[in-house]
């Protein structure tokens, strides 16, 4: 395990753009000040005991914290560079639910079958620049702004397009 030191000696070596901020009880984050995002801090209280999180907004929500953070107390070099050169890209670029809704769908209302590994299938109708997610009884479960984000949604709950 690399230590507090090792960590941010790393940091600061491999990613000038980041920033060290102090904060509380000895920790430290490190902000992409560049960022397109709102979110600007990519490394989020490195403690000297030597846990600490990097952002992973770009990660499925199984492996990272409710704030959407990645625990890299046990990581080595490598994986450390790869995760916060990931989550830097990750904030340099703007995505497909962060474009205006008007760009996103026409005025005709669009639907879509989306299913499961378990066969469970799942509705998705555009209407009204929203996107609704039904499922197999008509009930919604869900709505978004953009195709992007309900796309997003589906696909991280395990669900496929109907070719």
């Amino acid at each position: 395990m690399l230590s507090f030191e090792d960590k941010i000696a790393l940091i600061e070596e491999n990613f000038p753009e980041l920033e060290l901020h102090e904060v509380s009880l000895g920790r430290v984050n490190f902000h992409y000040e560049e960022s397109v995002q709102e979110k600007k801090t990519v490394v989020y209280h490195l403690h000297p005991n030597g846990n600490g999180f990097v952002y992973g907004g770009h990660l499925p929500k199984s492996v990272k914290n409710e704030k959407g953070y990645v625990n890299i107390r046990d990581y080595e070099a490598e994986e450390l560079i790869a995760l916060i050169k990931e989550s830097m890209e990750f904030l340099s670029k703007r995505h497909g639910w962060q474009q205006p809704k008007k760009e996103q769908m026409d005025d005709e209302r669009r639907e879509e079958l989306w299913f499961s590994h378990s066969h469970e299938e799942i509705k998705l109708v555009g209407e009204d620049e929203m996107w609704f997610i039904f499922d197999e009884d008509d009930a919604l479960e869900a709505a978004f702004e953009t195709y992007a984000e309900a796309e997003a949604y589906l696909k991280e709950s395990g669900f496929k397009k109907r070719k």
